[in-house]
C-alpha cells in the first residue's frame, strides 16, 4: 500500500517526464522477493486471494511502501519462509535482491527495506490414503 500516488524520475525538457506508479515497484519488489530461495509465499490479503482464485497473478502483496521526502522510499516486506532455513541469510538476500531489481529496472534507490517474517511453513506431509490401507489388510484377512 502506498502514501503517493506517483513518481516522477529526472525529467528531460526536450523529450518529457517519466512518471512510475507505486503499484509498478510493488510488483517489481514482490516478484524479486518471492524468486529468493527459502522463501514459501508472501502474504496477502483476501482481494489478492479471491483474485488468485480467478486466475490471475498478484505480484504486489506482501508489499508495502512509504514515501518520505527527505529520506526516499522504505519498503516493508511481509513473507512466509519454508521451515529449515537460516533466517537472517534469506532476509538479507531478499534485502539485498529487491534493492539491485529496484535499482535496475527504475533507477530508483530504496531508503530501507525491512523484512517481517510471519510464519515458517514445514514441508507437507504425505497422507495416508485410508482406502488402500483398508484394502491391503482385507487382503491378508482373506
Amino acid at each position: 500500500m502506498v502514501n503517493e500516488t506517483n513518481l516522477v524520475l529526472e525529467s528531460n525538457h526536450e523529450l518529457g517526464e517519466i512518471v512510475i506508479a507505486p503499484e509498478v515497484i510493488e510488483v517489481i519488489i514482490g516478484i524479486a522477493a518471492s524468486k529468493v530461495e527459502g522463501v514459501y509465499r508472501m502474504q496477502s490479503t483476501f482481494t489478492n486471494n479471491v483474485t488468485e482464485l480467478l486466475g490471475r497473478s498478484v505480484h504486489g502483496k506482501g508489499v508495502s511502501l512509504t514515501m518520505n521526502e527527505e529520506d526516499g522510499i522504505d519498503v516493508d516486506l511481509y513473507v512466509y519462509f519454508k521451515y529449515g532455513v537460516s533466517v537472517p541469510k534469506v532476509a538479507m538476500e531478499i534485502q539485498k535482491r529487491v534493492k539491485q531489481q529496484v535499482l535496475f529496472m527504475t533507477d530508483i534507490e530504496l531508503n530501507e527495506v525491512n523484512i517481517h517474517v510471519i510464519a515458517l511453513v514445514p514441508e507437507k506431509v504425505e497422507q495416508l490414503d485410508l482406502q488402500e490401507l483398508f484394502e491391503n489388510e482385507e487382503a491378508d484377512n482373506e
